[in-house]
């Protein structure tokens, strides 16, 4: 018997990725392809005076500039322009009007007959601006903050729950007291591939838009409501993203600008964003936080504070979770939890790798840490002596969590024994060393989503579903749960994504794809089961004319009994007896929400760091780290330990390196490009382990499968900043921890 479930499988689009067959949005070239360049805004607040696009139309080869001038008229009402992921509030419309928001926002698209033609013809429109006061400073701001408007994003980002018990006279009560500020700079996601768009104009001005995005069901919504166009005249496909981590969650502003070219063209038109480009929409918003714990000198937690205040921009209250997380993780009864947003003349932020649970739970990760110094007592036992089987701030028990095992596999894999808990007491020569732990959790969520399973004439399976994959692996875990589900050799199994055309998806994000689609597929793939076992039972002769399904199984491409695999018909020979034509079926999957709400649906991990500190230069090195995920089941132990591995060193880079740095005189990221907005390479990175601790969870879906994209990173920065503190002795509340801030 083969099985294909918890296999670790290679990816089974590696081929085509590795050489070159694998096309992304800016790569499918079409005849007549014309190219659009976007001119971006110099200033960050104020209103167009003029635009004078004369050079740049003088050139011969360019088509149009296109700016608040002369774009037709669209829909009119927000709604049209919210998408699936959007938050409360107006969102951003490209070239509305000649108001300017934020600095680099498109002021006009030039197109043109090739590219280069296009991008030197931009550099010739002049705009002349009115500049008004702007305000893009958080910490000067945080006067401002109010609570954030609610909305339908809500419902997926609660606000923080009511305070339970009395904070203010617990923590004035308690032996060991905790009250600091933690702060952590704006940061960007520079996937490798930049956004991009192919419109493809075709007959009677149906659009084929290959977009960079982690929802093609999400672009095709944008594009039908802004420009008024059925849903049958719009197909969008993204088969592969070069990286998404978040930023393709919404439509960004290049899929508006080169569908509108394409329509007023009536040609084909492809939309690039530069480097720069990438840092004028979205980003992980600055936020300010602070942690207040008191403890008893025997470790008890009886009182937690976290407050965050975080930017947005001035037409949407982007929002994340980022202080729930400290009345879910510890038993205290004295809880008291704030969440504040403070509005500048930015753009939106916009949901980036574990969005606030990074965020937060490496504020409250640190407290904790200083909390144990503070009463003498090991980080590793003050989190055991305070945890919880249950959900503090919704008084629900968890559907499963093994965090205890990941705290004490985690522990031995790392040798957290052998640490001297005394700071600045480990050390060879003049590098110092540490040892810093933390927590991690993440949400195990499951939505609604649609596959189709078609058993082909060849006796190839094909399924899909218009889900996406951003480097996670979904093509080859999908496809093992296909084969598994049918019985069926994974290399005669194909899986279709990122095609508007395919039965309905969610964006990908959130850790919730293999929980969501991958359902839909189990589905899919035993509904289809069902219709062929019914086909088999019609077969002249059949065997299975007077069994139930239940006394069958399906193996080795064929239907089986169960109690003798002799007994069987191939799955070939059915499809025959269908007339030749391929068995297909299309199934919904639902989250079983009467039972799943009784739980809290989480991830855990543990994480263990390790650090080098140069005593006389501040350079810190993290050397070894060890992460034990409580991930429930396992689909691809290969793919996944990939995720986690890719969330630690982003963890890594995090924690050290990656900042944008805003001058708020203009209002503009400075260091808008790859050799000043530093991210972690292969020389930082050194010996990181992944364990995956064994955790049964019938209530989280039918696979018991939890998503593994965002539990990776959670943990990783409050572990690396613990374990500088042991290092050097000296706390650095501030994110990236820079040498400058060390020495």
């Amino acid at each position: 018997m083969t099985r294909y479930i918890g296999k670790p499988l290679s990816r089974v689009d590696g081929l085509d990725k590795v050489t070159g067959k694998a096309k992304y949005a800016g790569e499918f070239n079409v005849p007549g392809l014309a190219y659009g360049y976007v001119v971006s805004s110099a200033i960050a607040k104020g209103k167009i005076n003029r635009i004078d696009t004369r050079d740049a139309l003088s050139l011969d080869g360019v088509l149009q500039v296109f700016t608040h001038e002369n774009r037709p008229k669209l829909a009119w009402f927000d709604l049209n322009y919210k998408d699936q992921d959007a938050p409360p509030g107006s969102p951003f419309r490209p070239l509305q009007d000649e108001k300017i928001k934020y600095s680099g926002q498109p002021v006009a698209l030039v197109v043109a007959e090739n590219f280069e033609l296009a991008r030197y013809a931009a550099s010739l429109v002049k705009v002349d601006y009115t500049i008004e006061p702007h305000e893009t400073d958080l910490e000067a701001n945080r006067d401002e903050a109010r609570k954030p408007k609610l909305g339908v994003a809500s419902l997926l980002k609660p606000p923080p729950p009511k305070p339970r018990g009395h904070f203010e006279e617990a923590f004035a009560e308690s032996a060991g007291q905790v009250m600091e500020e933690y702060v952590h700079a704006i940061e960007h996601h520079n996937p490798m591939e930049m956004f991009a768009t192919t419109v493809v104009y075709e007959r009677k001005g149906k659009l084929t838009i290959y977009d960079k995005t982690q929802g093609a069901p999400n672009s095709q919504l944008y594009v039908s409501q802004v420009f008024d166009m059925p849903f049958s005249d719009v197909r969008v496909l993204s088969p592969y993203v070069g990286g998404g981590f978040g930023s393709g969650l919404r439509p960004q502003y290049q899929l508006f600008l080169a569908v509108l070219a394409a329509r007023e063209l009536k040609r084909s038109v492809r939309v690039t964003l530069t480097r720069q480009q990438m840092f004028t929409f979205g980003h992980r918003p600055a936020t300010i936080q602070t942690v207040g714990l008191g403890g008893s000198l025997d470790g008890t937690m009886n009182a937690i504070r976290h407050d965050a205040v975080a930017e947005t921009s001035q037409f949407e209250d982007y929002t994340e979770i980022v202080v729930n997380w400290a009345g879910m993780l510890y038993s205290a009864e004295n809880v008291k939890l704030s969440y504040e947003l403070v509005p500048l003349d930015v753009y939106t932020p916009l949901d980036m790798r574990a969005p606030g649970g990074v965020t937060g739970v490496s504020a409250l990760e640190c407290a904790v840490d200083e909390l144990a110094y503070k009463i003498g007592m090991d980080p590793l036992e003050l989190r055991l002596k305070n945890y919880t089987d249950r959900d503090m701030n919704e008084d629900l028990p968890y559907s499963s969590k093994e965090l205890r095992e990941c705290f004490r596999q985690g522990a031995e894999r790392f040798g957290w024994s052998k640490r001297n808990p005394e700071p600045r007491s480990m050390r060879t020569n003049h590098t110092l060393i540490g040892w810093g732990m933390a927590v991690g959790i993440w949400d195990a969520t499951q939505g609604p989503a649609r596959a189709e399973a078609v058993l082909m004439v060849n006796g190839k399976l094909r399924v899909s579903s218009a889900t996406a994959d951003i480097g996670t692996g979904t093509y080859t875990v999908m496809t093992q749960i296909a084969a598994d589900t049918l019985g069926i050799p994974v290399e005669d199994v194909l899986f279709k994504l990122g095609d508007s055309d395919l039965p309905l998806a969610p964006i990908q994000g959130g850790s919730w794809t293999v929980a969501t689609v991958g359902s839909a597929v189990k589905v899919a793939c035993e509904d289809l089961g069902k219709k062929l076992f019914k086909l088999a039972k019609k077969m002249p002769n059949s065997p299975f004319a007077k069994k139930s399904l239940d006394e069958v199984e399906f193996m080795n491409k064929s239907i089986r009994l169960k109690n003798d695999p002799t007994t069987s018909v191939s799955l070939l020979a059915v499809v025959d007896s269908n007339g030749g034509r391929a068995v297909r079926e299309t199934s919904t999957s639902l989250p079983n929400m009467l039972e799943q709400r009784k739980y809290a649906r989480n991830t855990h991990s543990a994480v263990f760091v390790e650090v080098q500190v140069d005593e006389e230069l501040g350079t810190i090195q993290v050397t070894r780290a060890v992460s034990a995920i409580a991930g429930g089941r396992i689909m691809n132990p290969k793919t996944a330990r990939s995720q986690i591995i890719g969330g630690m060193v982003w963890g890594i880079s995090k924690a050290l390196e990656e900042e944008s740095v805003m001058d708020h005189t203009f209002g503009r990221f400075m260091n808008h490009n790859l050799a000043e907005y530093h991210v972690a390479v292969n020389a930082d990175i050194h010996d990181l382990d992944v364990i995956f601790v064994e955790e049964h969870d019938t209530i989280v879906n039918p696979l018991g499968a939890k998503g593994l994209g965002e539990i990776g990173i959670v943990g990783m920065p409050a572990a690396i900043a613990n374990a500088v503190f042991h290092a050097t002795g000296k706390r650095i509340r501030e994110l990236p921890i820079t040498l400058d801030k060390l020495l």
